[in-house]
């Protein structure tokens, strides 16, 4: 049964009268008219005795229409809730990110947010493969990979561009390399989602395998290992951020090659109704890279 003809039986028996229940809904009578007998089509018995002057409900009409004043009364209370839904930020929200970027940047931002929405709760799940966010049930996937052309909706929020790097221990006992054949004589820390390293000469992209000794799964794993002089590392900037910022790790660039440019990306099941807990995460995690940037 449609809402909108539950409304207009409701109607009737309040005003007591098709006119006085069009006057209340501000429709005209004959759309009253209309949606009565699409009531009584549906239902398949009539519900209202009308005549010139008079309307009275049948015995049909008036066991149902204790059953309309409940749907429309949940019906209302389903859109005011839905629309406090709309305009503040609360449930759950459920956030994938990679390890290292969720620790140093989404974590410590974490306070702040559940202060602003205490309606608010937070799920948030760390690693650096690729998952299935419409299948995982998840609200926003934040991503620091190529992304692949796929049905998900793919937001920018900053520039993250890879940077070759290396603990100051290493460079001065190993040397600076200068050109992309030198680093066939230093060692190269390689994560296993990544054994290859892409450069662009040009408009043309080249691989160079990583490898020296010790390999990894995770970004976080390799950036400690790089950090403690094992080798060179290829991460990128928000990975490394804080590390080049205290002279941990050093950004080395190699003078025939120039770096694949990526950006840290937000991916979205649909661009249509996005719940507002979502754009308020995505909103306060902007501002805080743009703050630290």
């Amino acid at each position: 049964m449609q809402v909108c003809d539950l409304a207009v039986l409701t109607a009737i028996a309040a005003q007591g009268s098709l006119s006085g229940a069009a006057r209340y809904l501000g429709i005209s009578p004959m759309n009253v008219s209309r949606r009565l007998a699409a009531l009584e089509r549906e239902v398949g018995v009539r519900l209202v005795q009308r005549s010139t002057r008079s309307v009275s409900f049948t015995q049909e009409g008036e066991a149902l229409l204790p059953y309309a004043e409940t749907m429309l009364i949940t019906e209302e209370a389903a859109r005011k809730a839905l629309t406090k839904g709309a305009c503040t930020a609360s449930g759950l929200l459920r956030v994938t990110s990679p390890t290292v970027f969720g620790q140093t940047v989404i974590l410590p931002m974490i306070p702040a947010l559940l202060r602003k929405h205490p309606g608010l709760e937070i799920d948030l799940t760390l690693g650096d493969s690729i998952v299935d966010i419409v299948g995982l049930g998840l609200d926003v996937a934040i991503r620091i990979a190529t992304l692949q052309d796929s049905a998900l909706i793919a937001r920018g929020l900053a520039p993250n561009p890879r940077v070759l790097c290396a603990s100051p221990g290493y460079l001065a006992e190993h040397g600076v390399p200068r050109t992309v054949e030198d680093l066939s004589k230093h060692r190269r820390i390689a994560l296993h989602a990544m054994p290859y390293w892409p450069f662009l000469r040009q408009q043309e992209r080249i691989s160079v395998k990583a490898e020296g000794g010790f390999s990894a799964n995770s970004v976080e794993a390799v950036r400690t290992a790089c950090k403690h002089g094992v080798g060179l590392a290829l991460l990128t900037y928000w990975d490394i951020r804080a590390e080049l910022a205290d002279g941990s790790l050093v950004a080395i660039e190699l003078i025939d090659v120039s770096q694949e440019q990526l950006s840290v990306a937000a991916v979205l099941p649909s661009r249509r109704h996005v719940p507002f807990r979502v754009r308020a995460f995505l909103e306060e995690l902007e501002s805080v890279m743009r703050s630290i940037e």
